[in-house]
C-alpha cells in the first residue's frame, strides 16, 4: 500500500494508516511518501520514503509503488480512510471472481455527512452512488490494482504533477484489455473538500486535458477531444472570466508544451470503450 502525504494532515494521515492496517486477511506491505516534507511519526510496520521536494502527485505515488512488493498494489491519500476492515480482502476478491478489473475504485462518502460531491462517482450519467458499473475514469484518492496491470500501464503519468492522471491511468487499463470498475458497494471515506483549493487547479486542468489527449488517444481524436471539453467548460462558466482566463492560459500551455510518453490506446481501444458506454470523446 502506498500513502502519499506533505506532511500538512497527520490526524487525518494517521487514521487512514490505521485504517489499512486494522485489515483482516490480506498480508500487508505499506509505504508512506513524504513529497517535499518528513511524514512525521508512522506506527511499526510502515516504511517511510521521504522525497527532498514536491514530486508532485503521480510521481510521489509512483515512488511509492516502487518501494512495495505484492500481487496488488493499493493507493490511499493522506486524506482518506477505509470504512470497513475486510475493504481489501473483499476488494481483491472482487477483482478474482470478475477475472478482468484492471482498476477499481470504491465509493467515497464524507464521514463528517457534510455531503458527497457528485465529481466522486465517475461517470456521465451518475444515477445513485451505490450503483457498480465500469467507469472510463477514477477518483484517484483509494485505488487498487493488480500489480502486473499497474506495470503494464507505466504506472501514473508523471507529467501532470496534478489533475487527470486518473483518466490516464484508467484508460490505459482498458488498452489492457481490461475494465475499470466503479465498485458501490465498497466504501472509502474522504472529506467533501473543493478540488479549486488548488491555485493552478483551473491552469493544470486545462493543460492536462490537452496533454491528455496527446498522450492517449490517436491523433485523429485529439483535437475532437479538447475541443468538445473546451465546450464544455466555456459553458460552464460563461460568467466566470476568473475561472477562464487561467484555464486558456492552460489550453494554450497544452498546445504549445510536449508531455512525452505518447502511447496510444489504438482504435481497438476506442471501440471497446464506445461499446462499453463511452468513447474517450467526451
Amino acid at each position: 500500500m502506498v500513502s502519499l502525504t506533505q506532511g500538512r494532515r497527520p490526524d487525518d494521515l494517521a487514521r487512514g494508516i490505521a485504517s489499512v492496517l486494522a485489515q483482516e486477511d490480506v498480508e500487508l506491505d505499506i509505504v508512506c511518501v513524504g513529497n517535499g516534507a518528513d511524514p512525521g511519526a508512522l506506527p511499526a510496520g510502515v516504511r517511510r520514503l521521504v522525497l527532498p521536494e514536491n514530486a508532485g502527485i503521480p510521481a510521489g505515488r509512483n515512488r511509492g509503488a516502487d518501494q512495495v512488493r505484492g500481487d496488488y498494489v493499493f493507493f490511499l491519500d493522506d486524506d482518506a480512510a477505509l470504512a470497513s476492515t475486510t475493504f481489501l480482502a473483499d476488494a481483491v476478491r472482487m477483482l478474482v471472481a470478475s477475472g478482468d478489473i484492471g482498476l477499481l475504485q470504491p465509493r467515497v462518502t464524507d464521514p463528517a455527512g457534510a455531503g458527497d460531491p457528485r465529481r466522486w462517482i465517475p461517470r456521465l450519467r451518475k444515477g445513485s452512488a451505490t450503483d457498480s458499473s465500469d467507469v472510463f475514469s477514477v477518483w484517484e484518492g483509494a485505488t487498487l490494482l493488480p500489480r502486473p496491470v499497474f506495470d503494464a500501464c507505466g504506472g501514473w503519468g508523471e507529467p501532470y504533477f496534478y489533475a487527470h492522471e486518473g483518466i490516464e491511468l484508467a484508460w490505459r487499463v482498458w488498452a489492457q484489455g481490461k475494465r475499470v470498475w466503479y465498485a458501490g458497494d465498497l466504501v472509502a471515506h474522504h472529506p467533501s473538500i473543493d478540488p479549486a483549493r488548488h491555485s493552478q487547479y483551473y491552469r493544470l486542468n486545462a493543460r492536462n486535458r490537452v496533454w491528455l489527449a496527446k498522450r492517449n488517444l490517436p491523433w485523429p481524436l485529439v483535437p475532437v477531444y479538447v475541443a468538445s471539453w473546451t465546450a464544455v467548460q466555456v459553458l460552464r462558466w460563461a460568467r466566470r472570466p476568473d475561472r477562464l482566463r487561467p484555464w486558456f492560459a492552460g489550453f494554450r500551455e497544452g498546445w504549445a508544451t510536449s508531455p512525452g510518453g505518447r502511447r496510444s490506446m489504438g482504435w481497438g481501444t476506442v471501440v471497446r470503450m464506445a461499446r462499453a458506454g463511452r468513447p474517450p470523446l467526451l
